[in-house]
């Protein structure tokens, strides 16, 4: 049976929170945003590989944050080819969509670690070690503002 096609974004209600992921095997970053105001914030970072806390840490911040959608990031190649973590993000979109019922959304994430790398050491935090837990909570960020820029691009 084919899968049925993720909702656009243009069926998204004006106003509403957004939580975006960054899929990674060992972590997932999380952060929210927010329709209206079209910004997206760093969350958290969720570590460890087992799926059970995984997902446990996910329901919380869905009962907290209490979004109308969620974003996951999908990862390509520079030149537009799936990565090798593609498949497993799809997954990741497909459980998040049975589990909770909710719309999920594919966004764009090429280079978002790297952006993420950027704007940290921007900011100040010029160590490695003190980057790492925040890494993938702002690739989220950056994930979810790309699908928030884009949404109010076809909203004007």
């Amino acid at each position: 049976m084919p899968e049925a096609p993720a909702p656009t974004p243009t069926a998204l209600p004006a106003r509403g929170t957004l939580l975006g992921f960054d899929f990674g095997l060992a972590r997932v970053g999380v952060a929210v945003g927010e329709l209206e105001t079209g910004r997206a914030s760093a969350l958290v970072t969720i570590s460890g590989e087992a799926s059970a806390p995984r997902f446990a840490a996910i329901e919380k911040l869905l009962a907290e944050w209490r979004p109308a959608a969620l974003v996951v990031g999908s990862p390509c190649h520079l030149d537009g080819t799936p990565h090798e973590l593609t498949t497993r993000c799809r997954r990741f979109a497909n459980q998040l969509r049975g589990r909770y019922g909710l719309p999920v959304m594919e966004s764009d994430e090429r280079l978002s670690s790297a952006a993420a790398e950027s704007m940290l050491e921007a900011a100040g935090q010029r160590d490695w070690r003190a980057r790492k837990p925040v890494l993938d909570a702002v690739a989220a960020q950056i994930i979810l503002q790309h699908f928030l820029d884009t949404h109010q691009h076809a909203k004007t």
